[in-house]
């Protein structure tokens, strides 16, 4: 099984285009939920970790933290 790594702070890549037209998030909270907020549009969504992970389909742009 392939584990995805990301950090708080990374621009994720989803499955799923939002409706603004983007897909392209930033990590902003990480706990046993992950919030997540909409590069294009500035909209957060709280969701689940397990769920975040089947999600995620890559990492675009890694963090230095």
């Amino acid at each position: 099984m392939n584990v995805k790594e990301f950090m708080l702070n990374d621009i994720v890549e989803m499955k799923k285009q939002h409706p603004c037209g983007t897909n392209a998030w930033k990590i902003i909270r990480m706990g046993a939920d992950i919030r997540i907020k909409c590069e294009g549009c500035g909209h957060s969504v709280m969701i689940p970790r397990n769920q975040f992970a089947k999600k995620m389909k890559k990492v675009l742009l890694r963090t230095d933290s």
